[in-house]
């Protein structure tokens, strides 16, 4: 984990959102112990309240969940949560603009499509 001091992101969500990652990838499974708040602390040398803010924005998404006296943990489902939530965003964040861009442009739907067939066959054989 790494946190941008100097971002204009709040420390707390970029926990947030480096924990949700983490579980994301298969850093930490479903039903398996995330890090302690201290721990996360400790290695990042922050406010152990600003992690756990961080932590509470996932328990309050169902990504994790306190076992009294355990710590957190993945909840199960987490994974299907998170992509639902980061294909949502996406969406939001850059079908929404490329279509009004594309509109801007004058561009057919056909065209925005073949740029986009483009970009995929760019990625799969890139030369």
């Amino acid at each position: 984990m790494h946190i941008d001091t100097n971002a204009d992101k709040p420390i707390f969500i970029q926990i947030a959102e480096q924990l949700e990652d983490a579980i994301f990838t298969g850093t930490f499974p479903e039903e398996t112990k995330v890090p302690s708040t201290n721990e996360i602390s400790a290695l990042l040398n922050i406010n152990p309240h600003t992690v756990l803010k961080g932590m509470n924005m996932l328990v309050d998404e169902e990504v994790i969940y306190k076992k009294r006296g355990l710590g957190m943990y993945v909840r199960e489902g987490a994974v299907n949560k998170i992509r639902a939530k980061r294909q949502g965003q996406f969406f939001d964040q850059y079908i929404a603009t490329l279509v009004a861009e594309a509109s801007k442009l004058n561009m057919t739907k056909e065209e925005v499509i073949q740029l986009i067939e483009r970009g995929f066959r760019n990625e799969h054989h890139p030369n």
